[in-house]
């Protein structure tokens, strides 16, 4: 198992550290600020600015590694990085969820006027997306429990039935909608489930609220939406009738990698801003940094980075040569590893910085409200243990 990285990859790391530097970090603010006077779900204008600038250093759509060249295990370091900034870093290189995913979908499915229609724009930064999966009325942690229905009618589908939390779709350039629903409720469970298409100003949708997350309003916000007699053309479809799970699944591998190497590089980032806090602030005659509690609360989240990070690499070289099947345990542990103690890293930074941390003075609570909510979205703990558990007892059940 070799964790080193190529010299694309590290020459790509060079460029996106000093990317980072001169120009995502100094324009946190600018971000910040030009929100606070406006619409919460409006794009401030330094996003486009900094993608123009992402893009004409060649730094774009890394993720993919039939554009970028690079492996998942390579491209993994590079998605650390942007989850130092997680509101400007990934959309800058065009490597933001949900489109990642969506791209992904669209790439190894899609038809030939599917990707022309949306894969495109998608690439090109142009437009936005989101994917529909989630319902209020039932545990989405369970995808066969969707209940909204894909109905053929001719040479139609009619889409009806409730989604909430569904990320990007408050952004008005979020254009097209991956739907998932049920076009035969009764067949094999796994086979219940398809995908389609749905045009943003498709007649039916309707976006009823924007969602917060612990009292956050992201930018791109989460929506809750519902479809009520939406028609949308059969070539709509992703794939086949009954494909909707195994796309699901499929989806699901290296988007684990990005998001877990994004946590990542939140956690690293909150460290960071712990030790400067605790060399600077001053109680009790001397600094923080020589408070053995202190030093405890650094030392275990060094440690705990460590960890992490070596567990997810290892899942991203897996996926590189074996694909997700070949990584399931790896996949479901690293959704359960990561957020868990990325939280606990950034609830250190935060006690560490005592109200400050608490504030928005600092990126950590912002931060802190996203890591807790990793560990419900895009399957809850609980779901990933159980995952684990199972690979691990068929190993002696007979």
């Amino acid at each position: 198992m070799d964790f080193e990285l190529s010299p694309k990859a590290r020459e790509y790391q060079d460029r996106l550290q000093e990317f980072m530097d001169e120009f995502v970090y100094p324009a946190e603010p600018v971000y910040a600020a030009w929100r606070a006077e406006n619409d919460p779900h409006a794009l401030p204008p330094v996003v486009e600015e900094l993608k123009a600038e992402a893009r004409g250093r060649g730094l774009w759509n890394l993720f993919l590694p039939d554009v970028s060249g690079l492996t998942n295990l390579e491209y993994a370091t590079l998605a650390e990085l942007t989850g130092r900034s997680p509101d400007l870093a990934p959309e800058a290189v065009n490597c933001a969820a949900p489109d990642t995913g969506n791209m992904e979908v669209l790439h190894m499915f899609g038809t030939d006027e599917q990707k022309r229609r949306w894969l495109e724009p998608l690439l090109n930064g142009e437009i936005r997306s989101a994917f529909a999966m989630t319902e209020p009325e039932v545990a989405s942690s369970d995808a066969t429990n969707i209940q909204t229905s894909i109905v053929r009618d001719g040479d139609e589908y009619v889409i009806n039935g409730r989604k909430w939390f569904i990320t990007g779709a408050a952004d008005e350039r979020c254009k097209i909608f991956i739907v998932m629903g049920k076009t035969d409720p009764d067949g094999p469970v796994h086979r219940q489930q398809s995908q389609v298409l749905v045009p943003r100003d498709t007649p039916g949708l309707t976006i009823v609220r924007q969602l917060p997350v612990f009292g956050y309003q992201d930018q791109h916000g989460h929506s809750e939406i519902v479809f009520e007699d939406v028609r949308v053309p059969v070539s709509n479809l992703v794939a086949g009738e009954g494909d909707g799970f195994m796309i699901a699944q499929a989806r699901l591998g290296p988007g684990r990698i990005h998001h877990a190497m994004r946590a990542l590089g939140m956690a690293e980032r909150a460290l960071e801003l712990m030790c400067r806090r605790a060399v600077e602030r001053v109680a009790f005659g001397g600094p923080l940094a020589k408070q053995g509690v202190v030093r405890e609360q650094i030392a275990e989240s060094r440690m705990a980075i460590e960890q992490a990070r070596l567990l997810t690499l290892k899942t991203a070289w897996l996926i590189d040569r074996h694909g997700s099947k070949g990584a399931r345990t790896e996949i479901a542990a690293i959704k359960v590893v990561v957020p868990r103690i990325a939280h606990e890293v950034l609830d250190r930074a935060i006690q560490v910085h005592g109200g400050a941390g608490v504030s928005d003075d600092t990126p950590l609570a912002a931060m802190y409200a996203w890591v807790r909510a990793m560990r419900i979205f895009d399957g809850p703990d609980e779901v990933h243990v159980r995952t684990v558990a199972r690979q691990e007892l068929r190993r002696y059940e007979s």
